[in-house]
């Protein structure tokens, strides 16, 4: 082989390695460009709940929700308040809206996983025309993160109440909406489920199914 062959065929095995390095390494950041997408649609979910019926209707809806939230890729953590220990705020300003509680208990758990949540949902049922007491013990204590959860998040709301009047409904839905606009967090759907009192009735209706949809579509919108 004279020289002049050996240059051109070794020329030519170094652009065809280059060729295969560029398409490898295009290929790679392809990969790395879909996967990066992928995972930016993914969010970390807080569930609260505040039923003390183990089975009880609003803790079904949580339960398909987040089904529906795993399902599609979602990290969701969950938090049963009514079989926790949360001591109800007694406005002592100790935390300065922005430090540790005098209160060492199962809120510490909310506290970890709430300031880094991109979406928080609030399942409860209607007693007495309002948020359950377990619920509302929880959200009282956010005075405490006050300034460390007034940034963008997204929220559900999950309610179940035995009347069928959407009028009654309405007191706990602006007080979702009014918590909502005071952090500064956005709507990103609910599930009423009206005329369900004893516990499994809601099994029977399509709401659960309206949860599970909820959950699965919650990072596309």
């Amino acid at each position: 082989m004279d020289r002049r062959d050996f240059m051109k065929k070794t020329l030519s095995g170094v652009a065809a390695a280059l060729a295969v390095s560029a398409g490898t390494k295009a290929g790679i950041a392809f990969a790395e460009e879909k996967r990066t997408a992928e995972e930016e649609g993914k969010m970390k979910i807080l569930v609260l709940t505040g039923s003390p019926r183990k089975n009880g209707n609003s803790n079904t809806l949580a339960d398909y929700f987040i089904r529906g939230a795993e399902e599609a890729g979602h990290e969701v953590v969950r938090f049963d308040a009514a079989f926790k220990n949360v001591h109800p705020c007694i406005a002592c300003n100790k935390c300065g809206m922005d430090g540790p509680c005098v209160f060492k208990d199962d809120f510490e758990f909310v506290r970890a996983h709430i300031v880094d949540a991109d979406m928080v949902v609030f399942a409860t049922p209607m007693y007495y025309f309002g948020i359950s007491a377990q619920l509302k013990a929880v959200i009282d204590r956010f005075y405490a993160i006050n300034g460390r959860i007034h940034r963008p998040k997204k929220a559900a709301l999950l309610m179940t109440y035995a009347d069928t009047s959407a009028a009654e409904a309405v007191p706990i839905e602006k007080h979702y909406e009014v918590l909502l606009n005071y952090l500064g967090w956005t709507d990103a759907g609910r599930v009423i489920a009206s005329g369900v009192w004893p516990a499994g009735a809601v099994k029977r209706t399509d709401y659960p199914q309206k949860a599970y949809e909820l959950g699965k579509r919650v990072g596309r919108s």
